[in-house]
């Protein structure tokens, strides 16, 4: 059964850092491309940042460009979102997802993912 386990969430002060880290087991995320959502009580989940299949394109909501970074570790089976300079509308769960797509570019809709992990909550007060 493939899963996806994030973790590093947390409660930190608005300009501070955290490293979300996304775990798969019975899934290569050398084979897939790979995608970090997020979901605000009372909101629709909204695509944060992306990478593709091949690891040379990655794509970021316009609210975190220049902030956040998504990466990965083949090695490690392990994608990453490094988020610098936070605020407070970050709070949000934020979620890890792996879609079989092979376009150059990764999705950036819920519905072009296929698997999903169950989420780390990140609490950025003012």
């Amino acid at each position: 059964q493939v899963q996806l386990v994030e973790s590093g969430g947390g409660l930190v002060q608005a300009g501070g850092s955290l490293r979300l880290s996304c775990v798969a087991t019975r899934l290569t995320v050398s084979s897939f491309a790979l995608g970090w959502f997020r979901q605000a009580p009372g909101k629709e989940r909204e695509f944060v940042a992306g990478i593709s299949w091949s690891g040379v394109v990655s794509n970021y909501a316009d609210s975190v460009k220049g902030r956040f970074t998504i990466s990965r570790d083949n090695a490690k089976n392990t994608v990453y979102l490094q988020m610098n300079s936070l605020k407070p509308e970050d709070t949000a769960a934020y979620y890890c997802a792996a879609s079989w797509s092979r376009t150059a570019v990764p999705g950036i809709r819920v519905d072009q993912y296929g698997y999903w992990g169950q989420g780390t909550q990140v609490t950025v007060s003012s």
